[in-house]
């Protein structure tokens, strides 16, 4: 337990447990992307998660706890932090005044908030529970996923709910990126300006693919 004892041990954790959600978040938006082959692809690709069965499950567990770690040790830190009366969350100062930097702890509370509301919309299906995936059985006798997007994002409140938590997400991987990466060590001082650069274009690139999603309903572009 000597990681929760220290400062350094803390941010450790704080970097693994981050880069575990981006990679899950990666892998996540490559599947719903799914959705623009069409119903079939996107439904297929939902029934093929659903026969994982346990190992859903488990992934479900671990990432669940790497978020919980997250969300502690973010506001631990933040607490921390103003004890002190230093910004020791950040480890660059250069980059810890941006606004990005200066609301890593608004942002996290949103996106956690966020996961909270999608757990319970689109994994536990009980909000808007008439659109459903349980309650609409495409062609295939499969879980309709795609028409439960379709009908949830051409609501306002869904659609402005989820756009929201998108550029709360965009914000924090924008600096936190660059903080995972000084924390790991893996940086220097030339590379710090690439490192930067890189952590906003793989914001971008995430908010932007989530958003497509939504947006590609409301045109028609999507699961045609």
């Amino acid at each position: 337990m000597r990681l929760f004892s220290s400062m350094v041990g803390r941010k450790l954790i704080m970097a693994v447990s981050g880069l575990l959600m981006v990679i899950f978040t990666t892998v996540h938006l490559l599947g719903n992307l799914s959705l623009f082959s069409g119903p079939d692809v996107i439904n297929a690709y939902a029934d093929m998660l659903q026969g994982l069965g346990p190992l859903l499950w488990i992934v479900r567990a671990v990432m669940l706890s790497a978020l919980c770690l997250h969300i502690y040790l973010g506001l631990h830190l933040t607490l921390e932090n103003r004890a002190s009366g230093r910004n020791r969350y950040a480890v660059s100062s250069s980059h810890s005044v941006t606004f990005a930097g200066r609301s890593m702890i608004w942002t996290g509370l949103v996106i956690g908030c966020y996961l909270v509301y999608h757990l319970i919309h689109f994994t536990l299906q009980l909000i808007y529970p008439e659109y459903s995936s349980a309650r609409n059985i495409d062609p295939s006798g499969r879980p309709d996923v795609h028409a439960m997007l379709a009908m949830n994002f051409r609501l306002f409140p869904v659609f402005g709910i989820y756009i929201f938590s998108l550029a709360a997400v965009g914000l924090h991987l924008s600096h936190g990126l660059q903080s995972m990466v000084q924390t790991l060590g893996l940086n220097s001082g030339k590379t710090l300006p690439v490192i930067i650069k890189l952590g906003v274009v793989a914001a971008a690139i995430l908010f932007l693919g989530y958003a497509a999603i939504p947006a590609g309903i409301i045109t028609g572009m999507a699961g045609r």
